[in-house]
């Protein structure tokens, strides 16, 4: 057997996650097996059924089954269960029926909503290239990247994206690592030995799955495929924890409970009291079934559910997408951002801010400012860029911001810079510096740029001029500006071109240093200032150095009053971590790993915190996962990123976060106005039960239990949509964030809905129902049953409650439009769905009153105009009494306190 091409023995299927790609060359292609000719085909499909395919895995779906058993089991659905039950035993089987067509429909619509939220985004392309050249067999050539294993020799050019994780064997590349680092500037990997004491993602010699080749060539050995990858790693640890409930969730489930025993503790209550009293058992069960469907409010979750998947298409215009429903009101409850800085923040366009030479000091490039000719023309000829297909540049995007940077007529400097080019030593991530030797009339120019420390080593200064030049290093740095020093040196006529780059990095000239900038997106100065209106804080969490970041941080006014910069993340421990979140401070922690994301997610949450935390790269993700709002960037970001998140930015833009949290304050306000409407029902729908049980049967029973599911699920469900889509009240942005322990339903709700509209509404429909009783001479106790004198008035007066209640919940919509402010400055007529939900809600009753068939199942009768007069000014009895309760409220409580940054705790 060949040399080359030995079979060896089958590595163990965790042998990926064993090969320690540290180790010396030659000892890991051993223990891979692989040679200068790569691995066979034969080997290589062994190792595909060992190590499986190099994909991330994801996340599977829950299955349909789960979410229906879910929506069925819900506390509410439970409690509609039982009334359906009862209702079959009492014999009332279209009751019956009815109920269980409810459950069906509350249940379908709810899964209808979350499938179409889910369906909003979808995986927008795999992130993984789908080919990559690999060298098997002695030959080049293409494969699908899923088909990588352990052991495969890849090659690796300018533009692929690395397809797996490698040690170089040959080569060099500069990578964009930004999306496993959070770094803007690109880093150089050469086929050189490990050094030690790094962390594996400054190793010199590895590349990483995912991240992106900007230049060179190089062959590099897998040794991590698939899940043993970072991206993988990664991916893993985003999906660790399963997702928990949001605020809303949480709530809607414990009101749901409360409610299921308040109607079953006083079913059981009544249903005694009927016995005591001597009511039929028939009469005992048809009030424990009334009581019960009176207080499960029917039309509550569909009405959250649709509510929340309106703000979510609402968002999508916007530039939003909302992956969860319920994430939309986890939004308006935020009370910290965390973001990334790099192409979050900031543009991820590095520009040329500033040259120093030691001539002229420190100058703001622009165009009626450019770097002086010699460091310009020094700076074009030490780069690498040139114009693609489309006639754009490509290559580094450090050296695209010289090139741009260094003037006008970059086309012409480019072409001159080739015809004249001799010789090219790359970047040397040891090293720190390149070099070019180009021809000048009869001579050789040497150009080198790099750290400024390293080329001060090359550089003959005198001890004065030195110190000056790190002054100006310094001035720059603390600008939050990438600094690099451009020097040359002139070889005499007739010199030959050096072939090692040591003969030509010495006796440099020092001509100036260059200050590069990722420039802040335009918005996000005015969407920081939002965020500190509306009580926000936000803090700057990335991979980049502490100075630059504090820098973009005071640029866009993150850090009022006050900016911390934690210089290295990964070492603060968890009771400084603590410390310095529950301070007053807005915080920079750079230098951050995925764990130290991480960790600022859960000790934010630790804290009481309602997190929204940005991010696009697969760094980024743990922390995504963990934040209540994982917030990825559409256009720049990564799949990694994208599945982990909440809510995916189309347009990249910070600024959108701001409008999203606005729009999570409208969504939840609008969520407290219906449920407000549609408590206030429960009373005026429960005291004709109470009527009827208390008074043992002497009282008609005032409504009926179909005309209660009528008003639930007919007449009060456009109304209560409507005030979903209500516009925001003035000021809803200058209010903090509220507590995260606040519940959607509260004390002050319940007394207004209970103990203002209910009693007020409950008084007028028993009002109307004695009315229309009397005026046909009934006395307490006269039979009313199918067949006598007086049942035609009983329909009639039945008929009347039901109406009543409807005019009622009118009255009960407009009020529930505002908590604060007056109607008068929201407007009568700025929800005109309202107005036709209104509409809709008349037309519906009366088809009810007035068409034969529905009177026959609802038992309803025609209504004359005096009984139509009456309740006519229902609405505006129900709308004034509940004006004057605000007005009041009003005068005591003085104007309202502007919005401060969230406290913890």
């Amino acid at each position: 057997m060949g040399h080359h091409s030995v079979a060896r023995p089958e590595p163990k299927p965790d042998a990926a996650a064993a090969a320690n790609p540290e180790e010396p060359l030659p000892l890991l292609r051993k223990e891979l097996g692989t040679g200068d000719r790569g691995l066979s085909a034969r080997e290589a499909a062994r190792r595909l059924a060992v190590y499986g395919p190099n994909e991330v895995r994801r996340h599977e779906k829950t299955s349909f089954v789960r979410l229906l058993a879910g929506q069925l089991a819900h506390p509410l659905a439970l409690l509609l269960w039982g009334a359906g039950a009862l209702a079959f035993i009492a014999g009332m089987q279209v009751l019956g029926w009815a109920i269980l067509a409810v459950i069906l429909v509350n249940a379908a619509f709810a899964l209808l909503q979350e499938h179409q939220a889910e369906r909003a985004v979808e995986a927008l392309a795999a992130y993984l290239p789908e080919r990559a050249q690999v060298i098997r067999d002695g030959r080049r050539q293409a494969v699908d990247v899923a088909g990588l294993v352990p052991g495969d020799l890849v090659v690796i050019e300018e533009g692929d994206k690395v397809p797996a994780d490698a040690r170089l064997t040959d080569g060099a590349l500069e990578l964009d690592m930004s999306m496993l680092t959070g770094e803007s500037a690109p880093v150089e990997r050469v086929a050189v030995p490990g050094t030690e004491g790094v962390a594996l993602l400054r190793e010199p010699n590895l590349v990483f799955s995912g991240t992106t080749c900007t230049g060179g060539e190089a062959q590099a050995i897998v040794f991590a495929t698939g899940g043993h990858t970072e991206l993988g790693r990664i991916a893993a640890l985003s999906q660790r924890a399963p997702r928990q409930d949001s605020p809303l969730e949480s709530q809607v489930k414990k009101v749901a409970w409360l409610i299921a025993g308040v109607a079953v503790g006083m079913g059981v209550v009544f249903l005694l009291i009927g016995a005591l009293v001597g009511l039929p058992l028939r009469d005992a069960l048809m009030f424990a079934i009334g009581l019960l469907v009176a207080n499960v409010p029917e039309g509550l979750l569909p009405t959250i559910t649709l509510a929340l998947a309106v703000g979510v298409r609402v968002l999508a215009r916007q530039g939003a997408v909302v992956k969860r429903l319920s994430a939309i009101e986890t939004l308006g409850s935020t009370n910290v951002i965390c973001t990334d800085k790099t192409g979050t923040l900031t543009q991820n366009r590095m520009r040329l801010h500033t040259f120093w030479t030691p001539d002229t000091g420190t100058i703001a490039a622009s165009e009626e400012r450019l770097p002086p000719l010699a460091l310009a023309q020094a700076i074009t000829d030490c780069t690498t860029v040139s114009y693609n297909e489309d006639h754009e540049l490509q290559g580094d995007p450090t050296e695209i911001a010289l090139v741009e940077g260094a003037g006008p007529d970059v086309t012409e400097r480019l072409a001159d810079r080739d015809s004249r080019r001799r010789a090219i030593f790359r970047f040397d991530a040891r090293l720190r510096l390149m070099s070019t030797v180009a021809q000048r009339d009869d001579r050789l120019l040497v150009s080198v740029k790099g750290a400024p420390e390293s080329v001060l080593r090359h550089a003959d200064l005198a001890n004065d001029q030195r110190a000056e030049v790190l002054a100006a290093v310094d001035e720059l740095a603390q600008k939050g500006l990438r600094v690099l020093a451009v020097a040359i040196r002139e070889l005499p006529s007739g010199h030959e071109i050096p072939a090692k780059r040591e003969d030509v990095e010495k006796e440099l000239r020092l001509i100036g240093l260059v200050g590069l900038y990722d420039p802040p997106r335009a918005q996000v100065a005015a969407a920081v200032r939002r965020c500190h209106e509306a009580g926000l804080r936000v803090h700057i969490v990335t991979g980049d150095n502490g100075t630059t970041a504090a820098a973009v941080a005071r640029e866009v006014g993150i850090g009022v009053p006050e900016l911390r910069v934690v210089a290295e993340s990964e070492e603060v421990h968890d009771h400084e971590l603590d410390e310095l979140l529950t301070g007053p401070a807005e915080i920079v922690f750079a230098r951050s790993s995925p764990e130290t994301k991480l960790k600022v997610a859960d000790a934010l949450r630790a804290h009481g915190q309602i997190v929204a935390m940005t991010g696009d790269g697969a760094n980024d993700a743990p922390a995504l996962h963990q934040a209540h709002i994982g917030v990825a960037m559409g256009r720049s970001g990564t799949d990694v990123a994208r599945e982990a998140s909440t809510m995916v930015l189309t347009d990249d833009n910070f600024a959108t976060i701001v409008t999203a949290i606005e729009s999570g304050r409208r969504v939840y306000d609008n969520v407290r106005k219906f449920i407000l409407y549609i408590f206030a029902h429960a009373i005026p729908e429960i005291v004709p039960f109470l009527v009827f049980a208390l008074s043992g049967g002497l009282i008609p029973l005032p409504l009926t239990v179909l005309q209660i599911l009528a008003i639930d699920l007919g007449t009060e469900t456009l109304p209560a949509l409507a005030l979903g889509r209500e516009p925001a009240e003035p000021g809803i942005m200058s209010r903090p964030p509220r507590p995260s322990s606040q519940g959607v339903i509260s004390r002050d709700m319940l007394i207004r809905a209970w103990g203002y509209l209910g009693l007020v509404s409950a008084a007028l429909v028993m009002s109307v129902f004695f009315y229309v009783l009397w005026r046909a001479g009934w006395h307490p106790g006269d039979a009313t049953g199918s067949g006598t004198a007086l049942h035609h008035a009983y329909l009639a007066a039945t008929t009347a409650t039901f109406a009543g209640l409807v005019t009622c919940q009118i009255g009960t919509a407009m009020a529930s439009r505002t908590d604060h402010a007056s109607l008068r400055q929201v407007g009568l007529t700025s929800n005109p769905l309202l107005l036709a939900g209104i509409g809709f809600e008349l037309l519906f009753a009366a088809a009810l009153i007035y068409l034969p068939p529905f009177q026959h199942l609802f038992g309803t009768a025609a209504l004359g105009p005096d009984v139509l007069g009456i309740i006519a000014v229902f609405p505006f009895i129900v709308w004034g009494t509940d004006e004057l309760r605000r007005w009041f409220r009003r005068r005591t409580a003085g104007p309202p306190r502007p919005a401060r940054p969230a406290k913890d705790g």
